[in-house]
């Protein structure tokens, strides 16, 4: 038997360690070394802001890079003059931080097991789609990491307009399935990956956060 995998990217298969703070802070230090703070100064500016904070609402109008980054951007510039830094200077380090979160060859690593667990999937068979809550230059990110083989599509938040686990995230890639082959979901969050998954009618795996790893997902899910 064979089918779909829908896989989660960040957390799952690649992770990019201390996210946006971490992003952050890495240009304040190279680029404003007098200014003392930590990745904490960055908190109140992003918390609960993203699109992803609030998966209920669809965010059609965001679906080009400009627009959804038109979102994004003065969150990161707030950050920026929360951590100390002067607003003209902040709007610049802003559009680096952009630059270098996009960039795979900055900070972004895969996990050791995602390949493995990549490959044996496919050479049974199975497609493998990526479903991400993410920014709209995922695709670019994916390939850079070298998972371009391994993955046939991918379907990202900030491109369709829809974040898990609103029903409609899922719809988007289930319109892969051709002839009612079995589709799973495999991410790090229980309610993003896992419950939102359910609620769809698929098959889903926790990951990461619970010490399975993509190995035994692989496992479970050849073993149907």
């Amino acid at each position: 038997m064979s089918g779909i995998v829908l896989w989660d990217f960040d957390g799952t298969l690649a992770e990019r360690p201390g996210m946006w703070r971490g992003c952050l802070l890495e240009v304040l230090r190279e680029e404003e070394p007098g200014i003392e703070a930590d990745a904490d100064a960055f908190i109140p500016a992003l918390r609960s802001r993203f699109p992803w904070h609030a998966p209920d609402e669809p965010h059609l109008d965001l679906c080009e890079p400009d627009l959804w980054w038109g979102r994004i951007m003065p969150l990161l510039t707030e950050a920026y003059e929360a951590a100390g830094v002067k607003p003209e200077r902040a709007a610049e380090l802003a559009k680096l931080a952009r630059a270098r979160y996009v960039d795979p060859g900055v900070g972004w690593r895969l996990f050791e097991d995602a390949i493995p667990a990549l490959r044996r999937l496919a050479e049974a068979g199975w497609w493998h789609t990526v479903l991400s809550n993410h920014v709209p230059e995922l695709e670019l990110i994916v390939s850079g990491l070298g998972l371009g083989p391994y993955i046939d599509a991918v379907f990202c938040s900030a491109v369709t307009g829809y974040e898990k686990p609103h029903p409609e995230a899922f719809a988007t890639a289930l319109r892969l399935r051709r002839n009612g082959e079995p589709v799973w979901m495999v991410g790090d969050n229980q309610e993003a990956d896992v419950d939102g998954g359910r609620r769809a009618g698929l098959r889903a795996i926790l990951v990461r956060r619970n010490g399975v790893g993509l190995d035994e997902a692989a496992e479970e899910i050849l073993a149907g």
